[in-house]
């Protein structure tokens, strides 16, 4: 038995999309932060679960939507809703969760969608996501840009989401991102302090290594500008054309804003 978990908030845009192509699992859950669009109209309308928490961040959000799972499911599909499962991963899940083997939680590679076109190069391209769990196997740490912590062993699956993260348009991506940036300095006050080994940044956990790799990206100078050679000219954004451009001028804006905020914390923590 397979249940799907989405977490939500005012997601009337692609709601409908994400859940048609969930029609394959045996319950849905929408976990909501408490929308004021037509999310919860649309997922009334596929028959989901509906259960809503005030958003503090992402790991506890995502834990506390783990939580609601019904004991008698053996597997969690969390997906998020601008996440969309393709026939060919469909196909793909049934399968993995069929076949007896000791992993507790796989991971799915994304094709992220910008201006019509999947941006393979530009969105730094096969970044793998934990997305399906055994029930009761996983917990998630960090609040933003988690991490996904399992009892037991792990799985690629070889299939794609197609990812739009653009479907609330570029307006929504800022403001999005503006609040990720605060999110992201905070945390950096607290990891720049943290040891780096080197070692790791060639771990084949990818924990580690993520871990690793942000603690070396925050101490390098001039990261904005670093971030936008590495994904537009190093890993070929170029290939991506206008698209490709404009994402990884947003990536570099990105990083600049976690900068700025993370150096006007330590100013204010000096004082």
């Amino acid at each position: 038995m397979i249940s799907a978990v989405i977490l939500t908030y005012n997601e009337e845009n692609i709601l409908a999309k994400c859940l048609e192509a969930l029609s394959f699992v045996d319950a849905i859950i929408v976990f909501d932060s408490y929308s004021s669009d037509q999310t919860l109209e649309i997922a009334k309308s596929f028959n989901a679960t509906i259960i809503q928490r005030k958003f503090d961040n992402y790991a506890s959000q995502r834990n506390a939507a783990l939580a609601t799972v019904s004991e008698f499911c053996d597997w969690i599909l969390m997906v998020d809703a601008d996440e969309i499962v393709t026939s060919d991963l469909q196909a793909e899940i049934l399968n993995a969760v069929a076949i007896g083997n000791e992993n507790t939680m796989y991971r799915v590679r994304r094709k992220d969608m910008f201006q019509d076109k999947w941006i393979k190069q530009s969105s730094g391209y096969p970044t793998w996501f934990p997305r399906l769990f055994k029930n009761g196997c996983v917990t998630v740490a960090r609040e933003i840009n988690e991490e996904y912590i399992t009892t037991g062993s792990e799985g690629l699956l070889q299939e794609h989401l197609i990812h739009y993260p653009f479907n609330k348009g570029l307006t929504w991506w800022f403001d999005k991102h503006n609040r990720y940036s605060e999110m992201e300095a905070q945390k950096m006050i607290g990891e720049i302090t943290e040891p780096l080994h080197i070692k790791n940044l060639f771990s084949k956990d990818p924990i580690l290594k993520r871990k690793a790799q942000k603690r070396l990206s925050y101490r390098l100078p001039f990261r904005p500008t670093l971030v936008f050679i590495a994904f537009y000219i190093l890993r070929g954004g170029f290939l991506n054309g206008r698209a490709g451009y404009t994402f990884c001028k947003l990536r570099k804006t990105y990083e600049w804003m976690i900068d700025t905020k993370f150096k006007e914390l330590k100013r204010l923590q000096n004082k």
